[in-house]
């Protein structure tokens, strides 16, 4: 015995639309079966037909004008004078060479997906303006900010415990990187600009400790760090000072020039103001 779905298939293999209804009324008449006229079917046409029509259509169809190869495009179009005249005078590579030095932007833009540089921060600004920076994913603990809050108090910087936030690169994980160390740097140029809602204006940058991306991210050059445009110090790590007073001996003749440089600032802020 056929079942009703295998029966409603068959019906439309065949071509045939079966009505069914979702449901029953309670005490329903059947419903009459009726008729209705098929419409008129067009006479099927033969593969063999149907081939011929397509052929007499192209046949009809004007011919369209030959496309212009990129080659005779660029040898109909008339060179301006004065890359003429330098090239006759030998002053400009040749068409070869300058194609040849094009391909390496086309080839960039073409360049497969690369791996992303990895580093992570804490990061506070001192009465908004001087960034510090402390290498590593650790958030610092109250051992690390009591010796930092001592060594700025060694330093004649007088000001209340900055709050540190971290900060990870990549933001997010997944996302296509074409230039590893470019995009680090605008994203972290980014970063420092956004807090400048919060009442950051970098004026020094302070960094304590060590990190070998991190370092190629802020291009430290001695002093200076040109990702910001800002004076640059970096000192050994909290932990390094915490376990030893060689470490903090060497520190003592650059807190004092850093105290220095804190008071310089304050005075023309407050001169400013």
């Amino acid at each position: 015995m056929t079942s009703e779905p295998q029966r409603l298939q068959y019906l439309e293999a065949m071509g045939l639309t079966a009505w069914v209804a979702r449901y029953a009324l309670p005490n329903a008449h059947p419903t009459p079966a009726c008729e209705w006229e098929l419409p008129e079917r067009p006479p099927e046409v033969g593969h063999g037909q149907r081939l011929q029509a397509l052929l007499d259509e192209a046949r009809e169809q004007p011919a369209a004008p030959p496309a212009e190869s990129p080659a005779q495009e660029r040898t109909e179009r008339v060179p301006r004078p004065g890359k003429a005249r330098a090239a006759l005078l030998g002053d400009m590579a040749p068409p070869e060479e300058v194609s040849a030095e094009a391909e390496p932007s086309r080839a960039m833009a073409d360049e497969a997906p690369r791996e992303a540089l990895r580093f992570a921060f804490q990061v506070a600004c001192l009465e908004g303006r001087w960034l510090l920076v402390l290498p590593g994913d650790q958030a610092p603990g109250r051992p690390q900010l009591m010796l930092l809050a001592n060594i700025l108090r060694a330093a004649g910087i007088e000001s209340p415990p900055p709050v540190f936030q971290d900060f990870r690169w990549p933001l997010q994980e997944g996302l296509p990187v074409q230039e590893p160390l470019v995009e680090a740097r605008e994203g972290l140029k980014a970063f420092v600009a956004g807090a400048s809602r919060r009442g950051w204006e970098p004026e020094r940058l302070l960094v304590f400790g060590r990190d070998e991306v991190l370092e190629r991210v802020l291009s430290l050059e001695g002093e200076h760090c040109p990702l910001f445009g800002l004076p640059a110090w970096q000192g050994p790590s909290l932990a390094e000072l915490a376990n030893g007073a060689e470490a903090k001996r060497a520190l003592l003749p650059r807190l004092l020039a850093l105290g220095e440089a804190w008071r310089e600032t304050q005075g023309g802020a407050s001169s400013e103001q």
